[in-house]
């Protein structure tokens, strides 16, 4: 005898069904909405709506992003400025989240730092970035410690934030069990604060490449931020569109890659 599906059953399959009904209509809106843009971009450019010399148009743009990454140094300029992007994003947010952590096992060390913390994270980073590319040269690591100096703040913020979230009472309840603080850490201070950590790096990554831009604008070899700079003295408008654009897509890249990184971390709590 065939069992009858229970009535929760059926509701657990209605909301999946509507879950995916939206995630394809919202990924078919999303692709519609750029096809859309960039076909009246470039309808307007070559009606003349809009001036295609200030602005540029898509057609124009694949042409000369085609003949830079063919014939220039398109190419070693994204590997230079994504590099530069996701080593100082990844020392940042690593090296935040230690300190950020590290105020759980002191009050007076967290309440005495926690003004200066607050305190550094009011200065502009970007305007030290000249002492920064003097003290650390125009190379690449003076990119990276930008990157760094962009994300470490926010994301000890954020940890510290998760650390005064932690659950008080049981604390006290492990503690009474016979646990010893490196084990409350472990299993109670860390995943607690984790959620927090994560909702930090969407924030990070758009931080640490403006921190790469800012450093390669102001003096550097290689890197985006260096072609754009370079297009504009040059009066090469289309090639500041095509930097433009290719930041653009990294950072878009960039974005979706934490999105998999902050699945991955928190994988399985969205149930608990």
């Amino acid at each position: 005898m065939a069992s009858v599906p229970k009535k929760n059953d059926l509701y657990i399959e209605d909301e999946e069904a509507m879950a995916r009904k939206r995630k394809r209509i919202t990924s078919i809106g999303q692709w519609s909405a750029g096809i859309l843009l960039i076909v009246a971009w470039e309808l307007l450019s070559r009606w003349n709506i809009i001036d295609s010399y200030y602005w540029s148009s898509p057609s124009t743009i694949w042409k000369t992003g085609y003949i830079a990454w063919t014939e220039g140094s398109l190419w070693n300029d994204l590997l230079y400025t994504s590099g530069a992007t996701v080593s100082g994003f990844f020392l940042g947010t690593f090296f935040g989240a230690l300190l950020g952590l590290s105020f759980w096992w002191s009050y007076y060390y967290s309440r005495i730092s926690e003004p200066y913390l607050i305190a550094f994270n009011a200065i502009p980073k970007l305007a030290l970035a000249p002492v920064l590319v003097i003290l650390f040269g125009i190379g690449f690591g003076s990119k990276v410690v930008l990157a760094f100096m962009m994300t470490v703040i926010t994301t000890a913020l954020a940890a510290y934030s998760g650390v005064r979230a932690v659950d008080k009472d049981l604390e006290k309840l492990l503690y009474s069990l016979g646990a010893k603080k490196w084990h409350v850490f472990t299993k109670v201070v860390v995943p607690t604060s984790m959620p927090w950590i994560v909702s930090s790096l969407k924030i990070n990554i758009a931080l640490a490449l403006a921190g790469t831009i800012v450093g390669e604008f102001i003096s550097s070899r290689q890197g985006i931020g260096r072609m754009i700079l370079y297009a504009g003295q040059i009066m090469n408008l289309n090639l500041v569109w095509v930097g433009v654009v290719v930041l653009s897509i990294l950072s878009i890249i960039m974005y979706f890659a934490t999105v998999w990184i902050e699945k991955l971390l928190l994988k399985g709590r969205s149930a608990d």
